[in-house]
């Protein structure tokens, strides 16, 4: 019992995962009397284990060292998905070239399982030979179950902070001057799932015309914010060499579907022309923008809508919809977040938002949204939305 003890302690949470790590790999060593002691986790794919933590062989972590499941000691965990002992070790079962250099002799190694879910291996070893005893592995796969809890929270928490960091720092700080125009925007991060795949843009054009995007990648999380950073950084690129929105998404498309085969969003790409305070815009499977003119309730755009990017469906050109934005007149971006809510017709919350929207300034008409639809009946979805006010 103590041994276990002091393995899971408790007192040792308020260090961070890193420190945590290698003060209960130190402790699994000093218990057992072994000479090492490493954590190797599952990278996201689950094909390769990653030396992340050590005690005794600390050169595999900054060597950065990784194994291909399937393969040597590690692999035969991971098959047997239980506690399993190497009295006598041979070269077949080292990837590690330190451990072979080293010449362990003895090994233990116990899966980690968080959540039903094998994340890594969990391996002690001697220099020299002994024999490892039943309640020897019992501990070792304790320990192992401790260190799953330990690295998944850290996991977590680490990917929401990424994820944070990244959503924000790809929004646009302040939105370019717009003759003739105000701008103003807001993202609100989902409350039950954490950042999202959600963005906004806005961006002056070669021509003196303006680029408008509002996107939302399927997903959440930090794989969706880096999706999403992707899509952003390569519609600017193409919005450079085309200033037509739906040969725009028709690019975006073709890149999401051949490098991001798992990804897809819904993106409204719109290009201002504040000379002729016209707007063209093109949707891919997004919501029409909603529009009030002076002395009218906000109704939403009739406009054609082409499938996701990402969804290899059709071969059909994209469409663009152009219209004109009259003098004090209103046009609101938005995504899904803004009016879905669970047992709820969609309907009910564009017509939400049809009634919300005034003819005002950008800033105003966002202020009034808002205070509208974000109430304790959200969807817990991300939350973007970009109005235009002549």
């Amino acid at each position: 019992m103590r041994r276990i003890e002091l393995v899971t302690d408790t007192s040792l949470a308020h260090l961070d995962v890193n420190e945590l790590l290698r003060e209960i790999l130190a402790r699994v060593r000093d218990v057992l009397d072994v000479d090492m002691a490493t954590v190797l986790l599952l990278d996201a794919d689950g094909e390769e284990l990653i030396a992340t933590a050590a005690v005794g062989i600390e050169d595999d972590v900054k060597q950065g060292v990784r194994m291909p499941v399937g393969h040597g000691f590690a692999g035969t965990v991971l098959a047997g998905r239980e506690a399993c002992v190497f009295d006598r070790v041979v070269d077949e079962l080292l990837v590690s070239r330190a451990l072979r250099d080293k010449g362990i002799s003895s090994l233990v190694g116990a899966p980690m399982v968080a959540d039903g879910d094998t994340i890594g291996v969990l391996c002690v070893g001697s220099f020299n030979e002994r024999e490892f005893a039943d309640e020897d592995a019992r501990l070792v796969q304790v320990a192992a179950d401790r260190i799953a809890t330990v690295s998944q929270a850290g996991a977590s928490r680490a990917e929401r902070i990424a994820a944070t960091v990244l959503q924000h720092s790809l929004l646009p700080g302040r939105l370019p001057a717009i003759p003739g125009v105000s701008m103003d925007g807001r993202y609100v991060g989902g409350a039950d799932n954490g950042v999202g795949g959600d963005w906004y843009d806005v961006f002056r054009l070669p021509s003196g015309r303006v680029g408008i995007v509002v996107g939302d990648v399927v997903g959440h999380g930090l794989s969706a914010a880096v999706v999403m950073g992707r899509l952003r950084s390569a519609l600017r690129a193409y919005a450079l060499d085309d200033e037509d929105p739906a040969r725009v998404l028709h690019k975006l498309d073709r890149k999401v579907t051949h490098f991001e085969p798992d990804a897809m969003a819904t993106v409204c790409y719109a290009v201002y022309d504040p000379d002729a305070a016209r707007l063209e815009f093109s949707l891919a499977g997004h919501l029409a923008p909603v529009m009030a003119r002076p002395g009218e309730r906000g109704e939403v755009v009739d406009a054609a809508v082409d499938p996701p990017v990402g969804v290899a469906v059709s071969k059909r050109r994209r469409r663009s919809t152009e219209i004109d934005v009259p003098p004090e007149s209103v046009v609101c971006f938005y995504t899904d977040g803004l009016i879905e809510r669970r047992q709820q017709p969609i309907d009910i919350g564009l017509k939400a938002l049809c009634e919300s929207v005034l003819c005002a300034s950008a800033s105003d008409v966002c202020a009034a949204v808002m205070n509208q639809l974000m109430t304790s009946a959200s969807s817990g979805d991300d939350v973007t939305l970009l109005v235009l006010s002549r």
